[in-house]
């Protein structure tokens, strides 16, 4: 082959692609692969992978066999292709959408030496007639796209992928080249080791994407502070990504009740629909998406600036790739997740039943996710140290950590620790363990190995577990320690610890987010918020109440109970919709009561020219709750409390509960068939005598006037429940 100068791979470049430069490695791995030599290409999804073989493909004589996942970019890809080139044929793609003739025209196209490029799905590469085709043809080089797809410990495993080497064996040896846009070092090893390519030359790109801000929030009202953000940033593009197809639906509609054009996008619905939500976006007759992570695989929509995680991801690779989706034109792009350790817990909950080595594969991808979630170190650093690349500067000045950095403490004498405990077990565990050896957490485990007898154990009880991993972590971003690539987990002590156990220094220390705690400060901080209570409407709204209850001969808490005049002398509704958004409300009683209570309201706003905090009211969708919906339905057929509380798993406490917050929201509901079922007659309407009369709702007040050898709670509330909705529904 010809060597190639400068010039003239630079001449091609403009030639065939029209650009009139090479961005970062590209060059450098073009040369490789024109050199016949195996490649490994680590590039950062937008970086430019594609050209990297199909440069090659154009110059060399044969045909490139591209093997991909992903049929959708195929056809992109190939339609490309051809409209850098006057010959139809140059490229072509073989996979299960094609018909019998549409495959023989691609064979005849590649027999005539027409194609130079041919893109083929794995599952079609293993069908015995196209390898008996494939071994007529000379092929130029291989090249394996999505690489990731072979590791286990990838984002994306797909088992099909693990038969290439075998397949390209039977066709003909062929020089490789490997690209991936997400590997950590583990996954790189385990592809080069599976694709029998230990010697290739890699190629790395930085990881590190500067103009993408990280944030992990506490996942309190999440729902509300998702609909906050969007609000606070109209028309500026984003996805919302969930890790359920129903919660998808519900978050979509939640936001198109608040005025957010928005759609959903997930596997379950029908193709045609799904690509046509896609197209809105792309064309910007939406600004969100909201979707499950098969939304996104070839989306090249350069202007998302928010991408949102209602739900964590399951491994921080698929974090990586679905954070990259934003802000892809370098301009602003904000990933913002929310996270409780309970959506954690769930995911180890769905793993359950699968192969055990997929279960302790599924398990360490998420302790790594939980580490960077709940870490105070600078997430930039946090994810470049996990695909094995180095973070020199201390402060990234792009991610919630380094804006508002936690205090730090000297922890020389707490890495000396680890390191020694390490030491001990003879370099041969995971960090989990090291951290219950360490905090003196007796576990199966530990019992079984003994290590209960350590020197090391219990040394660190002052701390927890928790504490002792987040140490670890910092070690491991300091390189004082290192994952085992072949164990994947067990953890090493590089050379620069073992210096450190020499000649120990300072090491400075972050102590973790406690996101259960950080959680309950922010509702603290609603409850602060929300307790601007305007006493003189309250007031106000009080009096007003007495007096239609006076009128209609009712009690007032049948209008409306004291935590909605509340909720209204803080939120200031001034319509019969708003006032629906307020807590107790619901259609029926604002209709009924309502409109005498926003006339006062709307009157008192303008004469006080009060400023209302309409950026806090946040509409939900109206009587969407499935489990109200059942209750409501099951009451029509008058199936038994019992029956319902049953069938979904409820105390009767708790349906009592939902089914007075269903008739205080104006829902009228007629359980008679129940209560003259377990109560006497006489002593159903001594109750609802009594509440006829009553100052407050009050069950214990009902309980010391009627008597508690008499009656039960909840004989009390039942008839209460009959009463409000007779009386006020």
């Amino acid at each position: 082959m010809a060597e190639y100068s400068k010039v003239s791979l630079q001449e091609l470049l403009k030639k065939y692609f029209g650009f009139d430069s090479f961005k970062g490695n590209q060059e450098a791995i073009i040369r490789n692969v024109l050199a016949g030599k195996d490649t490994f290409v680590l590039m950062p999804t937008g970086g430019g992978k594609s050209l990297c073989y199909q440069l090659p493909s154009l110059i060399l004589p044969g045909t490139a066999i591209v093997i991909s996942p992903l049929i959708a970019l195929m056809k992109n890809q190939v339609d490309a292709m051809r409209s850098f080139s006057n010959e139809e044929g140059i490229a072509h793609f073989l996979n299960s959408s094609l018909t019998k003739k549409e495959i023989a025209d691609v064979k005849q196209d590649i027999l005539d030496g027409k194609t130079r490029l041919l893109y083929v799905a794995p599952e079609s590469l293993t069908k015995e007639e196209n390898i008996q085709f494939l071994r007529q043809i000379k092929v130029s080089f291989y090249a394996i796209d999505e690489a990731h797809c072979i590791s286990e410990w990838g984002h994306d495993f797909r088992p099909e992928y693990r038969r290439i080497r075998p397949i390209i064996n039977e066709i003909g040896e062929a020089p490789l080249i490997a690209l991936t846009a997400t590997a950590t070092p583990k996954v790189q090893h385990d592809i080069q080791k599976n694709l029998g390519m230990l010697d290739a030359t890699v190629f790395k790109s930085s990881f590190n994407r500067p103009n993408l801000y990280y944030e992990v929030r506490p996942k309190v009202h999440a729902t509300r502070e998702i609909i906050k953000i969007l609000k606070n940033n109209p028309g500026k593009s984003a996805i919302v990504y969930c890790l359920s197809r129903k919660k998808v639906e519900e978050m979509a509609e939640a936001l198109q009740i608040n005025g957010i054009r928005a759609l959903p996008y997930h596997a379950g619905m029908d193709s045609a629909t799904r690509t046509q939500n896609q197209d809105k976006f792309l064309m910007e007759e939406v600004d969100v998406i909201v979707a499950t992570i098969a939304f996104g695989m070839g989306i090249d929509k350069p202007d998302v600036r928010f991408v949102i995680h209602y739900d964590i991801p399951k491994s921080l690779e698929g974090y990586y790739q679905e954070t990259g989706r934003a802000g892809r034109d370098g301009g602003e792009g904000n990933c913002i997740t929310f996270y409780k350790y309970e959506d954690i817990l769930k995911l180890e909950k769905f793993m359950q039943g699968k192969p055990v080595a997929e279960q302790e594969i599924g398990k360490q991808l998420l302790h790594e996710t939980v580490a960077y979630a709940e870490s105070s170190v600078c997430r930039r650093k946090l994810l470049l140290n996990y695909f094995g690349e180095e973070y020199p500067e201390e402060n990234c000045h792009n991610c919630d950590n380094c804006l508002h950095p936690k205090e730090q403490f000297e922890g020389q004498e707490y890495v000396t620790t680890v390191l020694e405990c390490i030491q001990e077990v003879k370099e041969k565990f995971k960090g989990e363990h090291i951290a219950n050896i360490l905090s003196g957490n007796m576990n199966a485990a530990i019992k079984s190995y003994r290590h209960h007898e350590l020197e090391s154990f219990g040394a660190g009880s002052e701390e927890d577990t928790k504490f002792w991993n987040a140490v670890i972590r910092q070690m491991l971003i300091g390189n004082l320690l290192q994952k085992d690539i072949e164990n994947y987990g067990i953890l090493k002590i590089t050379d620069a610890g073992r210096e450190f156990l020499q000649n120990p220094t300072s090491f400075m220390i972050t102590r973790d987010h406690d996101y259960q705690t950080e959680g309950e400060a922010d509702l603290l901080d609603e409850a602060e918020r929300t307790s601007t209570l305007d006493n003189e409407l309250f007031n106000i709204l009080k009096d007003l109440r007495k007096k239609i209850a006076k009128q209609r001969n009712i009690p007032p808490f049948v209008i409306f109970q004291d935590p909605s005049l509340q909720d209204m002398a803080t939120q200031y509704p001034v319509s019969l919709e708003e006032l629906q958004n307020i807590t107790g409300v619901g259609a029926g009683k604002a209709q009924r009561f309502g409109k005498e209570f926003v006339d006062i309201i709307r009157k008192y706003v303008e004469e006080k020219e009060i400023i209302r905090p309409q950026d806090m009211v946040v509409k939900s969708v109206v009587n969407k709750s499935g489990l109200k919906v059942y209750i409501i339905q099951s009451i029509d057929r008058k199936i038994s409390l019992e029956d319902i509380a049953a069938a979904k798993n409820l105390e009767m406490d708790d349906l009592l509960r939902e089914i007075e917050s269903i008739v205080y929201s104006g829902t009228r509901l007629n359980i008679d068939y129940y209560i003259n079922e377990v109560m006497d007659e006489d002593h159903i309407q001594e109750v609802y005598d009594y509440f006829r009369e009553a100052e407050t709702e009050s069950v214990e007040d009902a309980l010391r006037e009627l008597g508690e050898d008499e009656y039960t709670a909840e004989d009390i509330r039942l008839v209460r429940i009959k009463f409000l909705s007779e009386m006020g529904n």
